[in-house]
């Protein structure tokens, strides 16, 4: 298989050669396409509650960093660029505290980006929601927060099973 899966009697096995990892999604068709319609009615969630791609984007690709997911930075950060994100922005995101690059809207959601990945911090979430509550409605912090959690999946998925990054 392309995706570095093996085939014996019909079901995905290890990756990487037997070295221990089970690719989950392919493993596990129903529960992986289960997570893809969740994916999909939290975008619809997201158009509707009037979030840009570029914001869920960065959502994305910053919740990929917190969870150290190389397979979902690859994917999201070609997505970004496609819809027009500059090489800065993506190059001090990790650290966006400290710039200036970012809307209020933007820092917003990655503040609750965070929150959401890291929701034992009770003084970070509690100051992700008073950040967004100045700039969002509650359909867009919802928005926010499921698109989060929802990256946060895909992220588990990936790193728990090995997903490879290659050249092009």
């Amino acid at each position: 298989m392309e995706d570095g899966t093996a085939e014996t009697d019909g079901s995905a096995a290890r990756a990487d050669g037997g070295a221990g990892r089970v690719f989950i999604d392919k493993r596990s068709p129903q529960a992986y396409r289960a997570l893809v319609k969740t994916s999909g009615a939290v975008g619809v969630e997201a158009a509707e509650a009037g979030l840009d791609r570029t914001l869920i984007e960065l959502v994305n690709l910053r919740v990929s960093q917190i969870n150290g997911c190389a397979y979902c930075l690859k994917v999201h950060t070609e997505a970004a660029l496609r819809g027009g994100e500059s090489a800065l922005r993506l190059g001090v995101l990790a650290a966006w505290r400290g710039t200036e690059v970012f809307t209020a809207r933007e820092r917003a959601a990655l503040a609750l980006a965070e929150a959401t990945t890291a929701p034992a911090d009770t003084r970070a979430r509690e100051e992700a929601h008073a950040a967004a509550g100045g700039v969002f409605t509650e359909a867009e912090v919802s928005a926010v927060i499921w698109v989060a959690i929802t990256i946060n999946a895909f992220n588990r998925v990936s790193v728990m099973s090995g997903h490879p990054v290659k050249n092009p």
